[in-house]
Parts: structure tokens; sequence; C-alpha cells
């Protein structure tokens, strides 16, 4: 930077040569410090001066890495930080819904809506294939009826007899609760 100063106080073309020599030394010795060092020395001037204390994941690991690649990383980050819901190509709607397809099933309290909630599910994904508009492609697979209607079934038995124990087990504890201190202590569960 001083060498530059002086070039504009007027010089001779001994004197410019002299200069050029100079800057074109001191280009060599910046090219022969390795790249890595480089760097290396960038990063640790720049958390001296404080300017990597702020950051979101400081400290932190990087959400993402070591996941396998998706395709469709950036519009499911889009759609995540902006809060968006509804929107996207329909292949990664179609994605999100089957995946919270069985939820949405387990919520339904008739075999009759179970089967037209998936029958529409598999219209989309027909109809998504169909569509030649670009974007990701529609890997999602359609489902079969009578064996969703089957699992809808097999989960919600399981709730029932979940909840059915969990009830039985409040009675017993609120029995519990109302027998008189000296027969929980003469029958020793108190």
């Amino acid at each position: 930077m001083e060498l530059r100063n002086v070039r504009a106080t007027g010089m001779t073309a001994q004197e410019e040569a002299e200069l050029e020599a100079a800057e074109e030394e001191e280009r060599q010795k910046r090219k022969k410090v390795d790249d890595a060092a480089r760097v290396e020395y960038l990063i640790r001037e720049a958390m001296a001066q404080g300017k990597f204390d702020n950051l979101k994941y400081s400290g932190k690991p990087i959400p993402g890495l070591g996941e396998r690649y998706d395709p469709d990383w950036w519009v499911k980050g889009l759609i995540q930080r902006e809060h968006l819901s509804g929107l996207g190509p329909k292949a990664i709607l179609l994605r999100t819904e089957d995946a919270e397809l069985d939820a949405k099933l387990d919520a339904l309290y008739s075999e009759q809506q179970v089967r037209e909630l998936v029958e529409d599910f598999n219209a989309r994904v027909i109809d998504a294939r169909r569509q030649l508009q670009g974007g990701p492609p529609v890997i999602t697979k359609t489902r079969d009826v009578g064996v969703e209607l089957e699992r809808w079934r097999e989960r919600r038995a399981a709730a029932t007899e979940a909840a059915a124990a969990a009830a039985e087990e409040t009675v017993n504890r609120e029995r519990a609760a109302k027998q008189s201190w000296w027969r929980r202590i003469w029958n020793g569960t108190g």
C-alpha cells in the first residue's frame, strides 16, 4: 500500500520500475504462503476479533450433517424455515403426507372414513405421476386399501386395550385411595 502511495507523487521511469519489482516480489512472497495456512490464519484472526461469537450453531452440531443425501433438502429447509404449509412441489407434499398418513388414519372413527382417505391419497399420487410439469420425481407409493384397513384395525384394537388397562389402573388407584386408613394398614396395602 505504501508503495502505491509513492507512485502518485511523480516518479521517474527507473523509480517506477523499482517499485514494480518490489510489488512483484511482495506478490511472490504472498503466493509462497500455503493456502491452507492462510485460511487457518484468517480463521484465527476472525475468532480473535469475535466475529464467530454469535453464530446460531456455535458449539452445536450442524443439523443434517451426516444424514443421507436428500435431493429436496432446499425445499424442505425453506418450508421449515418459513413455516409454510400446503405449498411446494406435489412430490414433496405427497411424501410428507405419506409419512403422516398413519396418524391421520388413527384419528378416524370408521372403516368407511379410512377407506375414503386412502383412496383419495392414492388418486392424488397417481394424478401427480401423470403430470409432466417438472420438479422432483414422485416416488411416493400408493397404498393398498385392504392392508391399510387391517393395520388401522390392529392399531385401533391396541389403543383400545391400552386405554382399558389405563382406566382399570386408575379405578384401582381410586379404590385404594378411598379405603380407610386402618383398612389399608390391616390389608398391608398402605
